[in-house]
């Protein structure tokens, strides 16, 4: 058996410059193709992260009024004391007993729980029927102050002014409640 010599020098393995900016360009390329679509995947986690959190809000004010036998809402606040009179259900909501059924929380109302403002970008806004407040009667149904039946649809979108992805949040007239994804035209 033969030994090979020793004075021949060892081969180095490794990466040459032009393998090395070979790869960072194919990376970078890469890179550049695959983050607008995760930043949309990201958007869409978001979305569905809100849109849970108005639909647990809603399952508590109901839960709440039929626990304490008496009307329960929630409201669009800024400040999570009283109700805001303008603005949509983005700035935040708060969810409280309504003891003397007007829809609106005032001083000696019990506030159930607070939600901050959405982060910047989205818009959560409902119908004619749910854009101010939503309230619950003590048997679990909605009610408006009046009496009539409140049921319709809260939407979450990114702002954007074209098509994409959001979320809707529907409430029936019975006090159930669902979230669907849907594709909103634009959201400005």
């Amino acid at each position: 058996m033969t030994t090979p010599p020793t004075h021949l020098p060892r081969r180095v393995r490794g990466f040459t410059l032009i393998e090395m900016l070979i790869v960072l360009t194919i990376a970078g390329i890469l890179s550049g193709v695959a983050f607008p679509s995760l930043a949309a995947v990201v958007d869409s986690i978001r979305m569905r992260s809100i849109a849970n959190e108005f639909l647990s809000s809603m399952h508590l004010a109901r839960a709440e009024a039929i626990k304490r036998n008496g009307r329960v809402a929630l409201c669009k606040s800024m400040d999570g004391n009283v109700c805001a009179a303008t603005g949509d259900w983005g700035q935040g909501w708060i969810v409280f007993h309504d003891a003397d059924n007007d829809g609106a929380a005032e001083i000696g109302e019990q506030v159930i729980q607070r939600v901050q403002a959405l982060p910047a970008g989205f818009r959560l806004s409902g119908n004619h029927l749910l854009s101010r407040y939503i309230s619950f009667s003590p048997t679990g149904t909605t009610r408006t102050v009046g009496g009539a039946f409140q049921a319709g649809t809260v939407t979450l979108c990114k702002a954007s002014a074209s098509s994409s992805e959001g979320r809707e949040v529907v409430l029936n007239n019975v006090g159930r409640m669902r979230v669907n994804k849907i594709k909103v035209a634009d959201c400005a």
